[in-house]
């Protein structure tokens, strides 16, 4: 049995306006915006530790560095955007 990593204390929350290119090869785009965001302490509504900073909530998994949910300034991301989670 492995045990989960340590949450960090911190990561920058990058959005990119895709999923894939025209041609549907996997291509997220430029960033629209990056936000570092910091440990609150709490767990957020899908079970991961949740981050907040400047506008941004996030709940993102330690494990895989997957954004489990996330608003940017109160509203989920438009269909289609994509926020990957970076070591900060």
């Amino acid at each position: 049995m492995s045990e989960s990593p340590a949450a960090p204390d911190a990561y920058t929350v990058v959005l990119k306006p895709r999923l894939t290119d025209g041609d549907g090869r996997t291509d997220h785009g430029n960033p629209l915006r990056s936000v570092r965001v910091t440990a609150t302490g709490r767990v957020g509504e899908s079970g991961y530790p949740r981050y907040e900073g400047d506008g941004v909530q996030a709940d993102i998994d330690p494990r895989t560095r997957t954004v489990e949910a996330v608003t940017f300034d109160g509203e989920e991301i438009p269909y289609g955007y994509v926020a990957e989670a970076d070591e900060a």
